[in-house]
């Protein structure tokens, strides 16, 4: 078999994130830990690496922060990276470097890569038209337009995309565009832009990503890749007109900004920058020797930046290219998407100020965190995370098979072995000893083989199924039944010497295991066999001679504690109040779109109107349809029949809570097939200004039936 040579050194960043607010978990398990456990594990392994990430702190996002809190966007940047960079810092994520773009050294290097690709004509400039506040004398950019959407018709819907359906727009694409600024209608007027012309680069990128490296990235991250390719790549502009950012280093681009997507990856490079002055090193290599392996931990919303546009920037820059870009998919909470505005999120602060914070909390209930995250991370779809989730990953995995069996094994030593590490006799040594060693080393090989390839689930399982394993084994040995007929039988003795040795000896892998997954349960294990952290290193594990026959140990201490029921239920109604205030009590934010007077579609006569049969029901049963986020299946009693209807309203309600509801149905609307499912009807629904569905009122027709006219 053919070897593949190591890397000399590895550059591993982190989705940069916007400082216009708190992050939440579904950050957190989507580019943050799962970079984490990357880096921790190649330092585990004494490779040269560099882990780097910081604030973005431009584009539109922080300015319209700015006038949400009445202050300015410098003093939102300094807040919110300030937050992130301790947040981050109390969930261990282990940054060599956090930085922001707002720093004079970002703007250099950005300005810089700007000029390089301008002066070498592979930047193009374009006369547009663009919206202009008139009101504010203003370009606009994409997130000061508010306006309905061309695709599902939500009043939710920005110059970039819509918050309701998700679909990518461009402010042309906006029905009745409204500036968020003045509140008034824009107009178009002529300004100059420079972009970079994707299509020129269009069979570099299909062979680089398509063809070398198909086998190697996730079939997510290619396919989307391969449609954005397939669909045609269009020029995109790196400037933008704007007052907040990094200015456009030409005597012709007054009041002109690079473009936030064009200036934040460069962010990678001006903290890599650094690094190297805060450490004395040469930060060159790390982004032109094709020796280095550059890998993006991302979330999916962000491929097309880190896999199509910022590798085609760092090639005509002369940079090496990502090597991999391990995107993850979202993270949903509790049936539902996270979601800043409808306050329906857990952040990570308030996750620290409920958990890690408190007594009973601190490294223990990170670490608790940091594995329900990855067990559940959305690696390859989209995954979600529930507090009786939670519960039961801490309670019966982590405090019931890991944490049980390093208690018991420390217990046991104590108690049978005068509180040392006993003696191995190789010479009775039997099939289960040998089996034991042999799980050992082979769970080590393949949790490395799986760390490789960014599979952090799979290696996380591998390890606490290696702890199980230990349990079964100690449960056959039962070295507590022995200890009862050592004094008749002393031969025991030895048989115990064996079993606790072997255990122990496990307990030290496991600490060198899970080190990249919770680094604080590693270090706490390593304070409990009295040995320095040295022993973490990668090339230790598998090895039955890491504690030394005869060498006293620490008492045991509990390595996790169990969350209670109570907890549970005081964090979900915490979200639902939270969520429910925000919907029934919250004014409209400065940017939140208004309903506009005039959204109406084509004009109708009656007669188009007479085709519609609307009958009035009562919805007798409903239930969520399997695999489909956004479906229930009504069974809804129309008095003169009962009909089934699938209705795309499970983001918005709760199975039980629309049962005895009084609905109007579309009743002569053709029959559709959806999921496997026919749904003969319609039910009529409005949605408020804020996007909140609301079910039309079939007023006092308390039978069903009844003819709507």
């Amino acid at each position: 078999m053919e070897t593949v040579s190591q890397p000399k050194r590895y550059l591993v960043t982190s989705a940069l994130p916007y400082a216009n607010g708190l992050k939440h978990v579904g950050h957190l398990a989507g580019a943050y830990i799962p970079a984490d456990i990357y880096t921790r594990y190649l330092r585990a392994q004494k490779r040269d690496v560099v882990f780097v990430c910081g604030s973005d702190e431009h584009g539109t996002a922080i300015p319209i922060q700015a006038m949400k809190e009445v202050t300015t966007a410098q003093a939102i940047i300094d807040k919110y990276h300030q937050a992130m960079k301790e947040d981050f810092a109390d969930l261990h994520i282990s940054f060599d470097v956090y930085h922001r773009t707002s720093d004079p050294l970002h703007h250099e290097t950005s300005r810089e890569f700007f000029t390089y690709l301008h002066d070498r004509g592979e930047l193009e400039t374009k006369e547009t038209e663009q919206y202009f506040d008139v009101g504010s004398q203003t370009f606009l950019a994409d997130r000061f337009i508010k306006g309905v959407c061309p695709h599902c018709k939500s009043v939710r819907a920005f110059g970039d995309q819509c918050e309701s359906c998700g679909t990518a727009l461009s402010p042309d694409e906006l029905i009745n565009p409204v500036s968020t600024i003045s509140g008034q209608s824009p107009v178009k007027r002529k300004t100059t832009h420079w972009y970079l012309p994707l299509a020129r680069h269009e069979e570099f990128l299909r062979k680089w990503i398509l063809e070398e490296h198909k086998d190697d990235w996730r079939a997510s991250v290619v396919g989307q890749c391969k449609s954005w390719i397939d669909g045609g790549l269009q020029s995109r502009a790196v400037t933008r007109d704007l007052n907040w950012g990094v200015q456009v280093p030409l005597d012709d681009a007054a009041g002109k900004v690079l473009y936030v997507w064009f200036d934040a990856p460069i962010g990678y490079i001006s903290a890599t920058k650094q690094w190297a002055l805060d450490n004395n090193k040469d930060w060159k290599p790390y982004w032109y020797d094709q020796d280095t392996q550059l890998v993006h931990f991302i979330g999916k919303d962000n491929i097309v930046f880190h896999c199509i546009i910022f590798p085609t920037m760092l090639k005509l820059h002369g940079n090496i290219l990502p090597a991999n870009v391990p995107a993850n998919e979202f993270l949903n909470l509790e049936g539902d998407k996270m979601s800043t505005s409808r306050n329906w999120k857990l952040e990570m602060r308030d996750f620290i100020q409920a958990f890690v914070k408190k007594d009973n909390g601190g490294d223990q209930c990170v670490d608790m965190l940091r594995y329900y995250l990855t067990q559940i991370a959305p690696e390859s779809k989209d995954s979600e995370f529930t507090w009786k989730g939670f519960q039961d990953a801490v309670n019966s995995e982590l405090v019931s098979i890991f944490g049980n069996y390093v208690n018991r094994t420390f217990v046991l030593m104590h108690k049978l072995c005068g509180g040392k590490v006993p003696r191995y006799h190789s010479d009775i040594a039997d099939e289960k000893d040998n089996q034991l060693i042999q799980d050992i080393a082979a769970a080590k090989a393949r949790i490395e083989s799986l760390l490789e390839q960014y599979k952090f689930r799979e290696a996380l399982f591998d390890v606490i199924d290696l702890s199980r394993k230990g349990n079964r084994y100690m449960q056959e040995k039962e070295p507590w039944i022995l200890a009862k007929t050592v004094a008749e039988n002393p031969a025991n003795q030895q048989l115990i010497d064996n079993c606790l040795y072997n255990c122990l000896q496990l307990t030290a892998n496991l600490a060198i295991l899970i080190n990249p997954f919770l680094p604080s349960t590693a270090r706490k294990m390593c304070y409990m066999m009295k040995v320095v952290d040295k022993m973490l290193d990668w090339q230790n594990a598998g090895s039955m001679k890491l504690l030394s026959m005869g060498y006293s140990l620490r008492e045991p201490q509990l390595l996790f504690r169990k969350i209670e029921d109570q907890e549970i239920a005081e964090q979900i109604q915490l979200l639902k109040s939270s969520a429910m205030q925000v919907a029934e009590n919250q004014p409209v934010s400065p940017d939140q779109p208004v309903q506009p007077v005039n959204d109406l579609k084509p004009e109708i006569v009656f007669d188009d109107f007479g085709k519609i049969d609307l009958r009035t029901g009562i919805i007798t049963a409903a239930q969520k349809v399997p695999k489909a986020d956004k479906l229930l299946q009504l069974e809804v009693d129309l008095g003169f029949e009962k009909r089934t209807i699938l209705s795309g309203i499970a983001m918005h309600f709760e199975p039980e809570a629309v049962v005895g509801q009084h609905v109007v149905v579309v009743a002569n609307l053709a029959p559709r097939k959806m999921r496997g499912i026919d749904s003969n009807g319609m039910i009529l629904m409005a949605e408020d200004a804020s996007g909140k569905l609301h079910f039309v009122s079939a007023g006092e027709a308390s039978l069903g039936g009844w003819k709507v006219s």
